[in-house]
């Protein structure tokens, strides 16, 4: 989050009844901040991109994702440089952010005791009880490690249970040989480490982290990430999709797969050069694809619906 954000946050904090719902964005700052999404939202006003764009956003590659958010204005979504649990496996949800800043006594304590006023629980938990099924929890965790983990296999196995899937932490975490035991937790962090975060902020404890945010915009590596962007993790690098746009990427990833599988096959063939299949396509070319369309439809790795409407829209 933005340290002038923050600050203005916590300055008219005290116009609100509660800090505890200042660290949580309001529903309405919340649609306030993601106006170009125009469909269905979570009661928190989080962006609920549908099921079937989530699952399809699974094939999608991290090139073809790159590709088609870069054309349309949004060169920094991608992060690198990730430790990964099951690296072969793809992470595929929507977003939940929460910011963590190094401890300062007075803060933490300030935020802590309005949150305990509210019911909550201990800071490491106040963003996982709120996680729903198909969410990807999203922490900027400041790459803290010695004494900074909020997450080991008892809260990674919580995440697990209420999501479905694993979660993108930029800090440490601990616990790893439980975490990779949780089957699906298919997960990105930055390090590990044995140590665990201090909980409080008492005379002698090292106080490492307070949380400052919750689905508010985060910072992950060099990424602005918003609270319902599209998380795809694959190839020990993740991508976050504005979810204006996840129906764009997986479309457009849908086709260059079935126009790369036709070309392939006609390159093999012999029935076309390199140069013609590089190049853009003649009509000639085109129809013959939307033959092979037709022709293979059942065959193909895109469903049967997506391929009728591809071919619905074209004028071959």
């Amino acid at each position: 989050m933005n340290a002038y954000l923050l600050l203005f946050s916590m300055a008219i904090a005290a116009s609100f009844p509660s800090y505890g719902q200042r660290v949580q964005i309001s529903r309405d700052e919340l649609i306030a901040l993601t106006p170009e999404w125009k469909g269905d939202r979570f009661a928190d006003g989080r962006p609920n991109v549908p099921d079937d764009i989530i699952r399809r956003m699974r094939s999608v590659s991290v090139e073809e994702a790159w590709a088609t958010l870069v054309n349309a204005g949004y060169k920094y979504q991608v992060a690198e440089g990730w430790e990964v649990i099951n690296p072969d496996s793809v992470l595929v949800g929507r977003a939940v952010t929460t910011t963590f800043m190094p401890g300062r006594p007075d803060v933490w304590k300030a935020i802590d005791s309005l949150g305990k006023k509210e019911g909550r629980r201990g800071q490491n938990v106040w963003a996982v009880e709120m996680l729903v099924k198909g969410d990807v929890y999203v922490a900027d965790q400041f790459g803290a490690k010695r004494n900074g983990p909020t997450i080991g296999d008892n809260v990674g196995n919580a995440i697990y249970a209420r999501t479905g899937n694993g979660i993108v932490y930029d800090g440490a975490i601990r616990d790893l040989e439980g975490l990779k035991e949780i089957g699906g937790f298919t997960s990105f962090y930055t390090s590990y480490d044995p140590s665990y975060h201090n909980p409080g902020a008492g005379q002698n404890r090292d106080l490492t982290t307070m949380i400052v945010a919750i689905n508010h915009p985060t910072r992950i590596r060099t990424v602005t990430v918003m609270p319902g962007d599209v998380v795809l993790g694959k190839m020990g690098v993740v991508v976050f999709i504005p979810p204006q746009l996840a129906e764009r990427v997986v479309k457009t990833s849908e086709i260059v797969r079935l126009r790369d599988q036709f070309g392939h096959q006609r390159l093999r063939e012999g029935k076309y050069t390199a140069g013609q299949i590089d190049a853009r396509w003649t009509d000639e070319i085109e129809r013959d694809f939307s033959k092979w369309l037709n022709d293979h439809i059942n065959e193909l790795p895109v469903g049967k619906e997506q391929i009728q409407e591809y071919l619905k829209d074209r004028t071959w």
